[in-house]
């Protein structure tokens, strides 16, 4: 198979067979400096046109290593910015597959004005309709922003590369020692990407998002049939308040569940999944991972860290920016205590209390375990706008954990009177009924009813609407 046929097949793979028409397939290379007027330019390395995935109209364009190793020049750049005005012009969304060396060298100023061009449509783009990378070779440089500006990013496993500056460029590094460019650096350690898999099983998960997604931020809330039963008891759920994820997969249209950058962060769950047939996103706190062999495979303590605050806060921002509800599962005691994490804790967390009190979307918030202190009012609380909120049984809310408070309060009184206070204090200000007295628990619910009840939630908050004081734009 040549590198010329990977990049039309990718496209073809990617959508609904026999849909994809090109568009600019003429162009070639304008610039005829060092050479280039010798060199065939076809296309000038890259492919751009439009289909549709599951009937839905989408654009699409596919860098092609064959020519020029995939470089962006001046026309290259142009084709992408020119599919982009169409995108805009139509309100569908807008899937690159990349595969370059990057700036094209021979044409200096004219490509580095052809990055410019792309990254403008993509800042005008953003919020506007949804935008979705694939990695599939290199992707450095100044071409690393235009991942990192879109909306979705997938790396291919083995053989993409994404990176600013190459491993062996960085002090005290080289590529044996640590491969800053590889798929699982730029998935685990810098958040960067939300899918990383074989190539096959890329695409095939490009196709299920975007079957997820509204096609602009005026569509509306996504909604497909519904065949799953709206009142299916998840019988199981109550084991569920450490692995989240699971939580999600037993509340969701037939378990289906597409979570964003799943290996960054991982003590916080950022999900899009289903309700009755309408996409709704899920931001959840998770104490523990459950591997394939049903054991837990990893821990963290039920608190807020700044990864997990920014990963969270990016979610909502676009949720709320395409009209999808938005569901917080809450289990959090208080903020991650170290000094590398004091360094941006205060920020990350601001930032997420400012994406849940700022989203005018849908909001409902279920406590499920504990929520404590300040990091649960940042949890999409009903001070900061939950439209609905609601508590299994069992849940403890309030300032901190009951044993805690009584031996502040009852400081130097025996451990009789400790206990006698902890059990008041539970009663009275840590429990979901003492919540519910104050109004700040609209619903006490059994966690096997909780998809029945999140559903009703939904649909009742359907048609919402929120006026806000008029301004440009906030500024955390």
């Amino acid at each position: 198979m040549s590198t010329t046929s990977q990049a039309s097949q990718r496209i073809e793979a990617l959508l609904d067979e026999n849909s994809f028409v090109e568009i600019g397939a003429q162009v070639t290379a304008r610039n005829t400096d060092f050479n280039l007027k010798q060199t065939q330019t076809p296309s000038d390395g890259v492919i751009t046109g439009y289909g549709v995935i599951g009937g839905s109209l989408v654009y699409v364009y596919s860098q092609d290593a064959s020519v020029l190793n995939g470089s962006v020049g001046e026309m290259h750049a142009r084709k992408i910015a020119n599919l982009y005005d169409l995108a805009l012009k139509m309100g569908a969304p807008v899937i690159g597959l990349i595969e370059s060396a990057g700036l094209r060298l021979q044409e200096g100023a004219d490509a580095l004005a052809g990055f410019g061009e792309i990254y403008k449509k993509q800042v005008l783009s953003s919020g506007v309709i949804p935008q979705i990378t694939a990695i599939f070779g290199s992707c450095g440089g100044g071409l690393a922003l235009i991942p990192t500006l879109t909306d979705f990013t997938f790396m291919e496993e083995k053989k993409a590369k994404l990176f600013v500056n190459a491993p062996n460029t960085l002090d005290g590094n080289e590529i044996s020692k640590c491969d800053t460019s590889a798929a699982q650096f730029q998935s685990s350690e810098a958040g960067i990407v939300d899918v990383v898999a074989p190539e096959a099983e890329l695409i095939a998960q490009i196709r299920e998002l975007v079957g997820m997604l509204p096609a602009n931020n005026e569509e509306g809330t996504p909604m497909e049939e519904c065949a799953d039963e709206l009142n299916r008891a998840c019988e199981d759920i109550a084991g569920c308040v450490g692995d989240t994820s699971i939580a999600l997969s037993q509340i969701a249209d037939d378990a289906r569940v597409f979570e964003a950058r799943a290996g960054y962060a991982r003590e916080m769950v950022t999900a899009l999944i289903r309700l009755n047939g309408v996409t709704v996103g899920a931001v959840a706190n998770r104490s523990e991972i459950y591997g394939e062999d049903g054991e837990v495979s990893d821990k963290f303590d039920a608190v807020l860290t700044p990864e997990g605050c920014e990963k969270a806060a990016d979610f909502i921002n676009f949720c709320d920016a395409f009209d999808i509800p938005v569901l917080s599962l809450t289990n959090v005691k208080g903020f991650k205590a170290d000094k590398c994490a004091e360094k941006r804790m205060a920020k990350a967390a601001a930032k997420l209390t400012y994406a849940f009190a700022n989203a005018t979307v849908p909001k409902v918030n279920l406590v499920i375990g504990q929520a404590f202190g300040s990091a649960y009012v940042a949890m999409n609380s009903k001070a900061i706008g939950a439209d609905i909120t609601m508590a299994w049984p069992d849940a403890q809310i309030g300032t901190m954990d009951a044993k805690l408070a009584a031996k502040i309060i009852c400081d130097g009184q025996g451990a009789e009177a400790i206990d006698a206070c902890a059990e008041e204090y539970a009663a009275h200000q840590t429990s979901a009924e003492g919540a519910a007295r104050r109004g700040y628990v609209d619903q006490i619910i059994e966690p096997a009813a909780t998809r029945k009840y999140v559903i009703g939630a939904f649909e009742m908050l359907l048609s919402k609407k929120e006026d806000r004081p008029a301004k440009k734009h906030g500024t955390v």
